[in-house]
């Protein structure tokens, strides 16, 4: 079962890569006390996620803040290597959008948002999604509605439901 308003966000660890190497990220502390934006996408270096859903959330990071959202987060179920190496190759790292690994798609299968797309190579993926927690409440959810599609779950639009 997905998701949904007013649930909790599951305790999970996702992973990151930086100068000390693979470094573990309890989801928890970045949760607590915190409004935050987390979106989902399938996958690193992927044509829609690069071109369209990354971008949008790069393009809103100050109007969230403006909004009073402390971090906005983007996970994919890929290694640390390949987020660190997207986030500093398309910039959102350095437009203040946090790259986590959820490596082993803990996160994506306890929130029920898991997903095959063997045609593209795509095994045991997240859905695309984006959402608002305030102290790890899921306050505002979207979802996308058609595969494929990214247009529900663009920052522009979560923005405009906050």
């Amino acid at each position: 079962m997905a998701i949904s308003v007013g649930d909790k966000l599951p305790e999970t660890t996702f992973l990151i890569f930086d100068e000390n190497g693979p470094q573990e990220v309890p989801l928890g502390p970045k949760l607590k006390g915190r409004k935050v934006v987390i979106f989902g996408l399938p996958g690193a270096f992927t044509r829609g996620c690069s071109a369209t859903h990354l971008p949008s959330f790069m393009r809103t990071r100050e109007a969230f803040a403006e909004k009073g959202v402390d971090e906005v987060i983007c996970i994919a179920v890929n290694d640390p290597f390949a987020m660190t190496a997207w986030g500093q190759h398309t910039g959102a790292t350095e437009a203040g959008i946090t790259m986590l690994a959820d490596s082993a798609g803990d996160f994506t299968k306890a929130i029920g948002l898991e997903f095959s797309a063997p045609v593209v190579g795509l095994y045991n993926r997240c859905q695309r999604f984006a959402l608002l927690a305030e102290d790890g409440v899921v306050k505002v959810l979207n979802l996308e509605e058609e595969a494929g599609a990214c247009k529900l779950t663009v920052g522009e639009e979560l923005l405009e439901k906050i």
